[in-house]
């Protein structure tokens, strides 16, 4: 049962770990000489040079879904913690896999806003990839869900 629990754990923590460097880093998209994400956008050339990113209301969206999802899985965490040490032999953690289910919902969403949207306040180009970070966001959102899953499932034993 303790593995299980260390399991559980690990999988939490590199959700958030993911969540957390999707939201910050600036790679959701990367071109030749510009990089983007939810907060600014920068151009690499002879000087690095950042401006804050549009005030377009899909880019705001993704913005909240990417920062609820961080609060939802730092609360699912919390809960577990806290269920774990007041909950009742053959009780289930349902508060927190609803929560982390929640957060995994809350990524899929500001990434599936930011692929069709993206276009709506980033010029379309022809060099233009989505970055790291954009990947790291959709990998977030099926390992939230399974944790969340787990948690649900999940029985606390003595």
């Amino acid at each position: 049962m303790l593995l299980l629990l260390l399991g559980i754990i690990v999988l939490h923590v590199s959700v958030l770990v993911l969540l957390f460097i999707s939201t910050i880093v600036s790679q959701w998209l990367v071109g030749t000489g510009h990089t983007a994400d939810l907060w600014q956008n920068c151009t690499t050339g002879s000087v690095f040079h950042c401006l804050t990113s549009s005030t377009n209301e899909w880019l705001q969206s993704v913005q909240a879904m990417m920062i609820l999802s961080i609060i939802f899985s730092v609360l699912s965490l919390f809960l577990f913690f806290c269920q774990l040490f007041t909950l009742t032999k053959g009780g289930r953690f349902y508060v927190t896999g609803i929560f982390q289910i929640l957060a995994g919902l809350c990524v899929m969403s500001g990434a599936a806003i930011f692929t069709v949207r993206h276009t709506d306040w980033q010029p379309p180009a022809a060099d233009v990839a989505f970055g790291f970070a954009y990947i790291l966001a959709w990998v977030a959102f099926p390992l939230a869900l399974i944790s969340g899953v787990i948690y649900v499932i999940l029985r606390k034993r003595e």
